[in-house]
């Protein structure tokens, strides 16, 4: 395992993808900042992952990269200019599916194309590229055969799969994900797993990826973001030394294994539940 120091960056371009500067966030009424002295830069086309307690503002980072939220103080910079709100070159997948229920799938995916940000000044030809599009991410997230089902007839991970790929509809340079999978069992997840690592390698986007499941963060993450709570902080940034060829059987490999335990040790040491685990055992053993 290795450490970057929290004000080291990766080898980066002169102009990194994302840029985070001293962001500060405090919700009105809230007893503890949700985000503080955030600084970090991700590269394009990298894969970063953040973990920690609930809290710890992941969500709220998220959130606030894809313009949905706006920080307290600090400067957060997407190629070089000041995030001022959503916009086109980011896109979110959020943990709950959040399709059309009256679009079919096919529908669902071309959506983005009918906002007024993708019609302005559109020729025939952008118009038959974007149906281009639309095809080659139903084949490439294996929709083909559902494209003119309702979401209400698809299963969690199909309905997924639709999000992704409406989120890519747009070809954003920055792919904004909360919890995507949180929701869907084991195996689908692990499906899941494989395909956004394709589907990151095929498109060149930048993923920023948000989730509570450390193994998940490992095998997916180039990366992997610590943050800590209370108020809501990085503390520890790990590189993830496995490369880019992987496989399920990673997450049974020894140093794989050794890697996820030492962030949970973490995650439990920022969040305070190893004190409170530690209590735990000595009331039982009191009582025994």
């Amino acid at each position: 395992m290795s450490t970057l120091p929290l004000s080291a960056t990766p080898p980066v371009a002169a102009v990194p993808k994302i840029a985070i500067r001293d962001v500060f966030k405090r919700f009105d009424g809230a007893p503890v900042n949700a985000l503080e002295n955030i600084n970090l830069d991700i590269c394009d086309n990298e894969f970063v992952t953040f973990v920690g307690a609930s809290g710890c503002g992941k969500s709220t980072l998220l959130r606030t990269i894809g313009g949905l939220e706006v920080q307290t103080s600090g400067e957060l910079l997407v190629d070089g200019e000041a995030v001022t709100g959503p916009g086109i070159d980011r896109a979110m997948v959020f943990q709950h599916y959040s399709l059309y229920p009256w679009m079919t799938v096919c529908e669902n995916i071309k959506f983005c194309r009918r906002l007024a940000a993708h019609t302005q000044d559109r020729s025939s030809a952008d118009v038959e590229a974007a149906e281009g599009r639309a095809d080659a991410l139903l084949r490439l997230m294996g929709l083909e055969p559902v494209a003119n089902a309702w979401p209400n007839q698809l299963s969690g991970g199909m309905q997924q799969r639709v999000a992704i790929a409406r989120a890519l509809m747009g070809r954003p340079g920055i792919v904004l994900m909360d919890e995507p999978f949180g929701a869907l069992d084991a195996q689908t997840r692990e499906v899941m797993h494989d395909l956004i690592r394709y589907v990151h390698k095929l498109e060149k986007s930048t993923i920023v990826f948000v989730t509570h499941d450390v193994e998940e963060a490992l095998y997916l993450g180039g990366r992997v973001v610590l943050m800590a709570p209370r108020p809501g902080r990085i503390d520890t940034i790990y590189d993830v030394p496995f490369g880019d060829q992987r496989t399920q059987d990673l997450k049974h490999a020894p140093e794989f294994v050794r890697l996820k335990r030492d962030i949970l040790e973490r995650i439990r040491e920022t969040s305070g539940m190893k004190t409170d685990l530690e209590q735990l055992q000595r009331m039982t053993g009191a009582a025994v």
